[in-house]
């Protein structure tokens, strides 16, 4: 019989960041896979501390917020594994499957220019080069060779939808403490 799982509960930062989520159990020694939310996913590499909530369906392990000492994640083939302080066997990895991820977002690793995290362009707002308001970023998508902003918008008392290819071609500039995106892009597109 394997020991319980014993996770120090902790305080979930004020600027976490979901970043994945725990797929599964990888090997016998306690390492665990993570399916990222990020296809580059620096984030998790940077932290050596990952604060763990538990799924919101299926069975769990623990409840509240519980803190993980990353001793290493790395890229593994087309996903990352993990291996934390405490998770030493198989049966300790598995009980962390479903967790959902969070880091927080003062420990991303910086930024180039023309360079943003996903989580810093939702709900900014978006004007055209006219000053017409466009909506405002409620998520974004990865259509492959480009990222989408996928705008929410009111019209006629009902929420529409409008994407913006997030491409310079029609990104004039990105305002992060003004909280606004500038777009070449007519309402009428």
């Amino acid at each position: 019989m394997a020991a319980p799982l014993t996770l120090e509960p902790a305080e979930l930062p004020a600027d976490a960041v979901e970043v994945g989520r725990i797929a599964d159990a990888w090997g016998v020694k306690g390492w665990f896979k993570v399916v990222s939310h990020s296809a580059t996913p620096e984030a998790l590499f940077a932290a050596k501390r990952w604060y763990l909530q538990p799924s919101e369906r299926g069975a769990k392990a623990f409840s509240g917020t519980v803190q993980l000492q990353i001793r290493q994640a790395k890229d593994h083939s087309d996903t990352v594994v993990a291996w934390a302080q405490g998770i030493d066997d198989r049966d300790a990895a598995e009980a962390l499957r479903g967790a959902r991820i969070f880091v927080p977002r003062s420990g991303f690793p910086a930024t180039t220019q023309d360079e943003y995290y996903w989580v810093d362009l939702i709900g900014l707002q978006v004007i055209n080069r006219e000053g017409v308001a466009l909506g405002q970023v409620q998520e974004l998508m990865s259509t492959g060779p480009q990222t989408v902003l996928v705008l929410a918008y009111e019209q006629d008392g009902k929420t529409q939808e409008r994407m913006i290819p997030f491409v310079s071609a029609f990104v004039d500039k990105v305002d992060l403490p003004e909280k606004r995106i500038t777009v070449d892009w007519q309402p009428d597109y």
